[in-house]
Formats: structure tokens, sequence, C-alpha cells
């Protein structure tokens, strides 16, 4: 939906050709092996992007380098990892809900549970935690539909500073991504 508001190309950030491994690997217990996997997908869909922006095409993803490091450290992943500068760096959006809702809204997806799916609900306050380290705009979806939702984040100025972000430099820790830009010439960010 966002992607069609913005006319943006929705890139997947766990290209195609993973897909078979995917399911493959979210079958292993390693969390290390699970997160590079996902890192792997996250580089190569990066690189994906950085083209559709360079020719000014905006990009929508559905979850990014903040997703991964922080799900995977709050399952227990202990490698370093330095994200490189040249990552594109997008408006993000964090979509939250109450518990309840939250709940519900897992109960009615249409795909199966995995063992990680499981392994995340035992440490939700840690990857709630993690995300606070990353800028990003925090939406608040409990109670609303999706169109709702569409209309709160096109409503969001994404050129200002975040009110919820840490004042810290990102760029400054070696695990996060840098700070969102203004619009850099030559690009088109969503």
């Amino acid at each position: 939906m966002l992607a069609a508001a913005r006319q943006a190309i929705l890139v997947a950030t766990v290209p195609l050709p993973y897909q078979p491994l995917r399911q493959a690997l979210d079958e292993r217990t390693n969390v290390e092996a699970r997160m590079c996997f996902y890192l792997s997908g996250l580089f190569t869909a990066a690189e994906e992007i950085q083209h559709h922006l360079d020719a000014g095409v905006p990009v929508v993803v559905e979850s990014y380098f903040a997703r991964c490091l922080t799900t995977h450290r709050a399952l227990g992943a202990r490698l370093g990892i330095t994200l490189p500068s040249w990552l594109p760096t997008p408006a993000t959006y964090h979509l939250v809900c109450d518990d309840d809702e939250r709940q519900r809204r897992l109960a009615g997806r249409n795909k199966p549970v995995s063992r990680w799916d499981s392994l995340v609900e035992t440490v939700t306050d840690r990857v709630t935690d993690a995300y606070a380290s990353f800028p990003m705009h925090r939406v608040d979806t409990t109670g609303l539909s999706p169109d709702e939702v569409l209309r709160v984040i096109m409503d969001t100025d994404t050129q200002g500073a975040h009110p919820h972000a840490d004042s810290e430099p990102v760029g400054a820790h070696p695990h996060v991504l840098p700070a969102v830009p203004h619009h850099a010439a030559g690009t088109c960010r969503p």
C-alpha cells in the first residue's frame, strides 16, 4: 500500500533467490548463522535499492537493518556488526500497537509460526528496547485500519528531526544506521 501511495518500487529485503534457503535455515537453531543470512539478503537488497535511488525511483521496503539487528541481538546473537556508510538511509516507520491488539493480529495471520517467531515472543521487551536506538517515526496503529495507518505515514514529515530520536549522533555508534539525511541531491527518498 505504501509503495503504491508513494509511487515507489517495493523491494524485498529477502531477495527471491534466498527464499528456499530461508525456509531451510529457519529450521536450524544457530542465531548467528540466521543473522548472517538475513544480513546477506539485506546487503543484496541494499544494492538494488541504491540502483533505484540513483535512477530517481523511490523505494519502499518492509524491513531493513534495524529489524535484523535488533531481533537477532534480542535472540542472543553476539556478532559485532559495523554497517558501511554507503548503505541507503531510509525514513523509517516503527509500527506499534497495544499488546492485546498485537496478540489478536498475530493470531489472525495466515502463516505458520516458526520456532523463531515463538522465540521472539519471549523477548519482545528486549526487541522494543533495541529499536529505541534507531531513529524511527513511531506510529501507533492501535485501532487503526491499514488505510488509516497509511494516512498517518503519508502525513508524517520525514524531513525534520524525529521527536523520539536519540540526540546522540547515530553514526557515532558502530552498530546502528547513520542518520536519515535531508533530501540528498540526485536522490529521491521515500
